[in-house]
């Protein structure tokens, strides 16, 4: 199993994401994304009721993360967990590639890092003069 391709999809999630420019709308995108993220073994990991537990778990994290970067990251690195179960215990994530489960483990901790330091845009450096963070208006 490569660890490369999943950190590099982690790394273009956080400059696709660095493409929302208003901070308060990027936040809630990554809190969707992480509840979303919290449902994809409920069509057959493997884990019977526990997949609706932790289901559940994961939407009330995905809520705090509407407005809270911190339960974004949070929410992220339990993926990563579960990830983990299920690459060992369970059924991988994509039914046919037997890794996948692995590869979303490795991905997801670095967008959590990324969370856990308020999601800030990331801009590449030729166009770094050019994008700024909008600022709220008083």
């Amino acid at each position: 199993m490569s660890y490369i391709a999943p950190i590099l999809i982690g790394i273009v999630y956080v400059l696709l994401m660095s493409l929302v420019r208003r901070p308060d709308s990027r936040r809630r995108l990554n809190a969707l994304m992480v509840g979303g993220a919290g449902a994809a073994y409920l069509s057959g990991g493997g884990f019977g009721g526990w997949e609706f537990l932790y289901t559940v778990v994961a939407t009330y994290v995905a809520y705090r993360g509407l407005e809270s970067w911190t339960f974004i990251g949070i929410g992220w690195l339990m993926h990563t967990s579960w990830d983990l179960l299920h690459h060992f215990k369970g059924n991988p994530i994509v039914p046919f590639e037997h890794g996948s489960s692995m590869g979303c483990a490795i991905c997801d901790p670095v967008i959590a890092l990324w969370c856990f330091r308020g999601g800030p845009r990331v801009t590449i450096p030729w166009r770094a003069s050019r994008t700024r963070e909008p600022v709220a208006p008083q």
